[in-house]
């Protein structure tokens, strides 16, 4: 945290936390540094994405966990924020080319925002790690979505009317390294992996970088380096274009054209049904 200035004292965090080993971690690592420094801004915050059957097991977990370490805990829902879940969207997507992880994926961004200003939150810290971060640079360089790349420097900066900066901590620890800790910790964390999961390009990239890693130890770090590098080199490039943002048309939030991204999508949705 301290080498890219993700806190500073007066802070106050909201933990985006879906249940699985990640966040659960990650909330209490941040619990047990802050009861160390004398600092009590810390919640966590869920999100139900309608998926049935999937979220019911992590969302107990969320609750019995985050009363037996005494964080707040604060749950919504894509049904309440965007007036359908995922299954809904699932069904009424025009195509299968809208996967459910794009959908998802622009929903979660949007909800965690949403969710952070309405306890009072400046700073959203999500559990994402070294092989999620890698996974999502390919998935970015592939898809020639340079302007996430530039985003994906690990130095937060602010966005959004009320200046919210996100933050990753984990960002430089191997996914098996933090399933280790949780272990060792006696933290529950949901083992069920979401049921759409195998739309997505990222499955086979976890896959091909778990076997490049196993025959060659190290590469996974080296590569995570080189984006760093290459992120931190468009990201001025990238904070022009920020400074020039537009408020959606239809939202009013800061968007990169004159509707953004969320609000496509649920167009999108809503022409199809």
């Amino acid at each position: 945290m301290q080498k890219f200035s993700m806190l500073s004292h007066s802070d106050k965090v909201a933990v985006g936390v879906s249940g699985g080993k990640d966040s659960l971690a990650l909330l209490y690592v941040l619990k047990k540094f802050f009861e160390e420094h004398d600092r009590t801004k810390l919640v966590a915050i869920t999100i139900d994405e309608g998926i049935h059957g999937y979220r019911d097991e992590s969302l107990q977990i969320v609750k019995d966990f985050c009363s037996q370490i005494k964080v707040e805990t604060n749950i919504s829902s894509y049904k309440d924020l965007f007036g359908l879940g995922m299954d809904q969207a699932m069904q009424e997507r025009p195509s299968e080319k809208m996967t459910s992880c794009s959908m998802c994926g622009t929903f979660r961004r949007r909800a965690i925002d949403i969710m952070a200003e309405s306890v009072g939150a400046n700073v959203v810290a999500t559990g994402h790690n070294l092989d999620d971060h890698l996974q999502t640079f390919m998935i970015n360089l592939l898809s020639g979505d340079t302007e996430r790349i530039c985003w994906m420097y690990p130095e937060p900066v602010q966005y959004g009317p009320n200046g919210l900066r996100k933050v990753k901590p984990f960002v430089e620890i191997y996914e098996h390294e933090i399933v280790f800790y949780a272990v060792l910790r006696d933290i529950p964390f949901q083992s069920e992996e979401c049921p759409y999961m195998h739309e997505s390009i990222r499955t086979e990239l976890r896959e091909f970088l778990n076997k490049l890693e196993t025959g060659h130890a190290g590469i996974k770090y080296n590569a995570y380096n080189s984006m760093t590098k290459i992120s931190k080199m468009l990201k001025t490039s990238s904070m022009r274009s920020l400074s020039h943002s537009k408020e959606c048309l239809a939202c009013g939030r800061n968007s990169t054209g004159s509707i953004c991204s969320v609000c496509k999508t649920l167009q999108v949705l809503a022409k199809s049904t």
